[in-house]
């Protein structure tokens, strides 16, 4: 199973688009929770329209599906300005940055996801728009080759990463205002299942509310994607009506347990108890014991994981809690056989 297949997946795919954007709020004001985030970016936003001057640029940075993409949109419309959406991997060479940096209007906003994969090139062209709000262009090759300086308009640029330490230094430098986004605490992702329940027009009971809330990973995308599949379950075998009942069955049948964790999660934490006594193991081993890439462990499993408590980093490897082995059914062992590393 790939990870866009999962349903309690936190990464966007093709079958949440028009769902996330029919849920998604429209302003800082109906955005939940982030309260933080939401106090810096509201003095920001207030304190640059009185001056009619662009924002600082912003760098967004946090596990996926918590709203980053969402914000940028918001800070768009609070402005009044219009926001070009791109990302990284997308843009592949310096001209292609070039060519969308030349097309923004004043006090525009540009979007760049996944903002820690641009390449080094490009990141070069960057600096100088960020900076100076200058754009350099070499024409030519070799010892008749010149360099020209194009003047852009005031800008704003809002960087969004999974991974903050991936980001260079220099470019990291570059931005104003730096904010993390949290995981949402069961209260706020509440408030979030009923608002899309209301824009869904889905019948919920309170009882249902929260065994769905509970299970979303305290990520609002992975929420919504368990509401729509409850109102699917709710519409065929409820009645239309999504009681506590219902919303267990359907959640059951989904292979979400009362935390949200599915098969792949108890895999992981399975593995590393019974082939590698609990930890602590490496990470490369833990990937290769079963079958997934590294990087998706770290950025997509770990994050909620630790979260809950289940599983510690190490300097010597990853090693599963008391709290993991109690959620596996396990007893804690109070010895470890051994604390040599495994795998690092």
């Amino acid at each position: 199973m790939s990870e866009t297949e999962r349903v309690i997946s936190n990464k966007s795919s093709a079958e949440d688009a028009s769902l996330d954007t029919s849920l998604r709020p429209r302003s800082l004001r109906d955005f939940i929770s982030q309260a933080r985030v939401k106090e810096n970016l509201t003095i920001a936003i207030a304190a640059a329209r009185a001056r009619g001057e662009a924002l600082d640029h912003i760098l967004l940075y946090g596990p996926p599906g918590l709203g980053k993409t969402t914000l940028a949109n918001i800070i768009a419309v609070e402005m009044g300005v219009s926001i070009r959406i791109t990302s990284g991997p997308a843009i592949e060479r310096s001209g292609d940055l070039a060519a969308i940096l030349t097309n923004l209007h004043a006090q525009d906003i540009l979007f760049i996801d996944e903002i820690h994969r641009l390449g080094r090139a490009v990141e070069e062209v960057l600096y100088p728009a960020m900076e100076d709000r200058a754009l350099d262009i070499v024409i030519g090759k070799g010892p008749t080759a010149k360099s020209l300086r194009l003047k852009l308009p005031p800008f704003t640029l809002i960087g969004a990463t999974t991974r903050y330490a991936a980001i260079s230094a220099p470019l990291r430098d570059r931005f104003g205002s730096v904010s993390r986004l949290e995981f949402y605490d069961v209260p706020a992702m509440e408030e979030i299942v009923q608002r899309s329940a209301r824009i869904l027009n889905m019948n919920i009971d309170d009882e249902g509310i929260h065994e769905v809330a509970r299970r979303g990973r305290g990520t609002p995308r992975v929420a919504n994607r368990l509401l729509k599949r409850v109102r699917d379950y709710a519409q065929v075998k409820g009645g239309g009506i999504a009681t506590k009942d219902v919303t267990l069955a359907a959640l059951k049948g989904l292979g979400v347990d009362s935390l949200g964790l599915d098969e792949i999660d108890h895999r992981m934490l399975a593995s590393i108890v019974d082939k590698f006594g609990g930890g602590p193991v490496g990470l490369e081993t833990i990937a290769a014991s079963i079958s997934e890439e590294s990087d998706t462990i770290m950025d997509v499993y770990e994050p909620y994981l630790l979260q809950l408590g289940f599983i510690d980093r190490t300097p010597r490897g990853r090693t599963v809690t008391p709290l993991g082995y109690e959620h596996l059914g396990r007893k804690y062992p109070h010895t470890k056989a051994s604390q040599t590393p495994l795998g690092l």
